[in-house]
């Protein structure tokens, strides 16, 4: 049996540095790696859920505002009900919430944020951002990594 990965880049890709997300889960499925699975969404959707409860890791990959620093950041996620679904928008810790509630249980899920600083509308990507996806894509293969070794022992 393959773990199967599923790797969810959201953003708006109409606004410049917010789309980094998207760009980042269509280059990881360009590899064809047969146990990951990624989607480029515009926003986290209720929907989600059912792709969450089949995934044995997922990673969120979204673009961020630096406030301390311009780092790539990776975190681990839990399940949270702190903030709610309102409507047909979310964030990674409610949508795993979520797919606790309906399919009783969810995946361990990290979240990779990639610093941003133009949101304009517009779909050029600044040199801040560029720098941060390569990085971000060498963060995810180390995940990727570790989460295959943890899978063949």
């Amino acid at each position: 049996m393959n773990a199967t990965v599923m790797v969810i880049g959201y953003g708006n890709d109409l606004r410049s540095d917010d789309g980094i997300g998207q760009r980042i889960a269509n280059e990881i499925a360009a590899w064809h790696l047969s146990a990951v699975k990624t989607l480029a969404v515009h926003q986290l959707t209720p929907e989600l859920a059912d792709v969450l409860a089949n995934a044995e890791l997922a990673i969120f990959v979204d673009a961020c505002v630096p406030s301390e620093s311009f780092d790539v950041q990776v975190q681990s996620l839990s399940p949270s009900d702190e903030n709610t679904i309102a409507g047909h928008t979310s964030d990674p810790q409610s949508l795993l919430a979520l797919t606790q509630t309906l399919y009783g249980h969810c995946p361990p899920a990290v979240s990779v944020t990639v610093p941003g600083v133009n949101f304009e509308f517009g779909d050029c990507i600044s040199q801040i951002t560029e720098t941060g996806k390569a990085i971000a894509l060498g963060k995810i293969i180390q995940i990727l990594d570790k989460f295959k070794s943890f899978w063949m022992k």
